[in-house]
């Protein structure tokens, strides 16, 4: 593990193969509506975690610190990008990474004694390699890399392409689903590392350059802007992500997940993952600031402890009302908060005195209105501080303190 990698500062996909369905939060809008990320054809419009075509086998800075340079900036040349291009593309890597799989190829009725005395034994198993195709980009100059957890998470083997040619092999030093952020470490020294922006001071108009491996074609490189900042989860489709996303209209492709998105002085603002599908020019990258927090807990302690607080929570749109009326028989007159639909059994959220009904108006002092906003602010205070909650409850105004606990793994 390496300690030496500075994260960003703290702020308030691409290659498949995985079958996975979404991680419940315990602490997300329960309507209908918002898609989670998965396996299985997406519809129009519902974002994709990037994923280039898979390959079925049949079984057969000398210190490697982190540059953070805050600020912002004006290109010099008309050819600016170029010059970009040379500099941090030399910090660019391709990522190969693959995993065997073990499945069942008899069906459970034949497994009966009764068709064996006819059949025989059927073999009960095959293995196949399923492999992918990511981007990612080096930190420091002795191995470490960042890049997206669905690019390498489960994968048996990891292979790095450098800039130069070389292969090396990698290895995972930790994954976070939760965010999608992953760190991976080669044996190799004196690399090429990119600088890190403060992606905190971003704003929409600014130049975006995403460079990575779309399709398996190394070191492509495609501009546009920042066409937004602050983009939830629940805005894009995926709220299994506690992450906010950069909107992007510069092309992202199947496998350009886990490489940067720089800004026109060659530091990476995001990392690029994730895409709608059937929709040109939009595309998401993670907040490289958040990406260095997550990182640096990766790093230190090969794991990222997520705050919960134990409830599901319904905003109250005139839509939602209605639904819930119609479902339940409840009819929610306040126009302002947010409504708490369940209270998960033993978790903080029960034992702090939370009920199904009680509306949500302020957290930690903040007045909410989007289950995102929530969020943030649990994930802001963290593991283990006490968390004030401001509710309506019975047409009274109650202030109730929560200790948000470590999200239970599974």
């Amino acid at each position: 593990m390496r300690d030496h990698v500075k994260s960003t500062p703290s702020s308030p996909h691409p290659a498949r193969w995985v079958s996975r369905t979404g991680q419940s939060l315990l602490l997300m809008v329960a309507g209908a509506g918002l898609a989670t990320a998965g396996t299985g054809a997406l519809q129009a419009m519902q974002p994709s975690f990037l994923e280039p075509p898979q390959e079925q086998v049949e079984s057969a800075n000398s210190d490697g610190a982190v540059a953070i340079v805050p600020g912002l900036g004006t290109p010099t040349s008309s050819n600016f990008v170029a010059g970009i291009v040379q500099d941090a593309g030399q910090a660019v890597v391709r990522i190969d990474a693959s995993r065997t799989v073990t499945t069942s190829q008899v069906p459970e009725a034949f497994q009966n004694p009764f068709f064996r005395e006819f059949f025989g034994d059927l073999p009960e198993s095959q293995q196949r390699v399923e492999s992918g195709v990511g981007s990612g980009f080096i930190v420091s100059a002795d191995g470490t890399i960042f890049t997206n957890a669905h690019v390498v998470d489960g994968a048996d083997t990891v292979q790095v392409t450098l800039k130069d040619g070389r292969v090396v092999d990698g290895t995972v030093v930790g994954t976070d689903p939760l965010t999608d952020v992953a760190v991976i470490d080669i044996d190799a020294d004196n690399l090429p590392t990119v600088p890190l922006s403060d992606s905190n001071q971003l704003q929409p108009g600014e130049w975006a350059i995403a460079i990575g491996n779309p399709l398996g074609l190394d070191n492509t490189v495609t501009v546009g802007i920042v066409s937004a900042t602050g983009r939830t989860s629940g805005q894009i489709g995926v709220t299994d992500k506690r992450v906010d996303f950069i909107q992007t209209d510069a092309a992202i492709n199947p496998g350009n997940s886990g490489g940067p998105l720089l800004n026109e002085r060659g530091e990476v603002i995001g990392m690029n993952t994730a895409i709608i599908q059937n929709a040109q020019g939009i595309g998401f990258a993670i907040p490289i600031n958040d990406v260095g927090r997550i990182a640096d807990q990766l790093i230190t302690k090969g794991q990222v402890d997520h705050p919960y607080v134990g409830i599901r929570m319904v905003e109250l749109t005139e839509q939602n009302k209605e639904a819930i009326a119609a479902q339940t028989g409840l009819n929610v007159q306040d126009e302002t908060g947010i409504l708490i639909a369940d209270v998960v059994n033993n978790s903080p959220a029960a034992r702090a005195g939370l009920r199904q009904g009680d509306i949500l108006v302020s957290v930690g002092g903040q007045p909410v209105t989007a289950a995102a906003e929530v969020q943030d602010q649990v994930e802001a205070a963290g593991v283990g501080v006490n968390l004030s909650l401001q509710i309506r409850r019975n047409n009274r105004v109650e202030t109730i303190s929560v200790q948000p606990e470590a999200l239970p793994n599974g």
